[in-house]
């Protein structure tokens, strides 16, 4: 008797099938995220005032994977200068509920716009008098019937081949919170400086807070020499100090020039006599500088740009102070 032929019910995962579905997921989400702009309207507008003109906290509730949407759009607006936090709606009432005050904002993010746990929520957030922001995927529902706002973040599909687990809805719903974070924060007027403040740890905080004067060179170790001096002293130096070039000043500090490892070729191609030859014929003029209280990540910029790896560092009447390279850039963790 022959044994019964097997058939294998694994689905394939050759990899033009696995990119297909992946492909398939980027192009639900996506249009689901380009399906909210048409939406905007004065709803937005009016939800966007609403937190602009929060006296205490915007506070952000959802459950399940709402709710990690929920924390990250907490999150985002409390980095842009709404301060902001996540309740857990099942846990608020369990006592959490103290945590809303009057001169709260609540948002609150549901895509049935029925969730229990926020519904619960309804009548305490009435006797506070406190603005509810809706972000759901039926806007003509409980949740949002009873809001301040409802904006509607409906998709027709998920990216999930069942139709079931949360995926291009989450995406929309994130992308609608970062799309009302980033109205307020630019309402606000908010600055490198202020996101910079919220942000102090990590190499983020080292971009944002790390000033130029922080990290660079000075004195002994800051290369520089007259104007009238020659090009063979200016070799020295650049070799003495190791910043791949020198800064050429005048009798009073003020900076002239620069010489860098590529003027040293361009002379050598035009076979310069380094013992006769003064700074002043060999150098860059107008050179790019820095102050000493730029940001050190705006140095990083400048260097980018100009494809240069050192910068000299100038007071406002355009004296030498200091120096940096690349390598002082690195080291600070900035780059």
């Amino acid at each position: 008797m022959q044994s019964p032929v097997s058939i294998s019910t694994t689905p394939p995962t050759d990899d033009a099938q696995l990119l297909a579905s992946a492909r398939r997921a980027l192009a639900i989400e996506a249009h689901a995220v380009a399906a909210l702009a048409p939406r905007l309207d004065g709803g937005f507008a009016n939800a966007c005032r609403v937190c602009l003109a929060c006296e205490g906290r915007v506070v952000v509730t959802g459950m399940g994977k709402s709710g990690h949407i929920a924390g990250k759009i907490a999150a985002t607006l409390a980095s842009t200068g709404t301060p902001a936090f996540f309740l857990h709606p099942a846990e608020a009432g369990h006592g959490d509920l103290g945590m809303i005050t009057r001169s709260d904002v609540v948002v609150a993010i549901s895509n049935s716009g029925e969730t229990p746990e926020l519904v619960l929520l309804l009548p305490h957030l009435k006797r506070l008098a406190v603005p509810l922001i809706v972000l759901a995927g039926k806007v003509d529902s409980t949740l949002g019937r009873a809001s301040t706002v409802a904006l509607d973040v409906s998709v027709p599909e998920e990216a999930c081949p069942l139709n079931l687990a949360p995926t291009a809805s989450t995406t929309a719903t994130l992308a609608m919170g970062d799309a009302l974070a980033v109205s307020v924060l630019e309402a606000r007027g908010f600055t490198k400086q202020d996101f910079a403040l919220s942000h102090p740890g990590g190499s983020l905080g080292r971009q944002l807070l790390l000033h130029v004067e922080d990290i660079m060179r000075t004195g002994a170790a800051l290369p520089r020499i007259s104007a009238n001096e020659q090009l063979g002293a200016g070799l020295i130096e650049m070799s003495r100090k190791g910043l791949g070039m020198t800064v050429v000043v005048d009798s009073d500090d003020l900076i002239v020039g620069i010489f860098t490892d590529g003027d040293l070729r361009r002379a050598f191609d035009k076979q310069i006599d380094v013992h006769n030859t003064p700074m002043r014929a060999v150098m860059t003029t107008h050179c790019k500088t820095i102050g000493p209280r730029a940001l050190a990540a705006e140095a990083v910029h400048i260097m980018e740009v100009h494809r240069i790896t050192a910068l000299p560092v100038a007071d406002a009447q355009g004296r030498l102070i200091g120096a940096l390279n690349v390598h002082d850039l690195f080291r600070a963790g900035v780059v």
